[in-house]
C-alpha cells in the first residue's frame, strides 16, 4: 500500500476500488496485472474499514447521555 493511498478520501478509496473490481470482472487482464489489482484491492478494502472504524468511534464519542456520559447507540442499520 503506498503513502498517498492513505491521504485519499473515503469516497476516492471506494471509487478505486470500484475501478478494480470492474477490471478484473472483466478477466481480460494478464494474471500478473489481476494479482497486482487484487493486492492493491485488498489494502484498499483494509484502509477504508480502518476509515469506517475510525469514524464510528467518532460518532459514538459525540453521543452524549442525560448527565453528559457518552452513551452507544446502535446505528439504525444494526437494530
Amino acid at each position: 500500500m503506498k503513502k498517498s493511498e492513505n491521504k485519499k478520501s473515503f469516497e476516492e478509496n471506494i471509487a478505486r476500488l470500484e475501478e478494480i473490481v470492474a477490471l478484473l470482472e472483466k478477466g481480460d487482464a494478464p494474471l500478473s496485472d489481476s494479482l497486482s489489482l487484487f493486492q492493491e484491492g485488498t489494502g484498499l478494502v483494509a484502509v477504508c474499514n480502518t476509515m469506517l472504524s475510525e469514524a464510528e468511534q467518532q460518532v459514538v464519542k459525540l453521543q452524549k447521555g442525560p448527565e453528559g456520559a457518552p452513551v452507544e447507540l446502535p446505528f439504525a442499520g444494526e437494530e
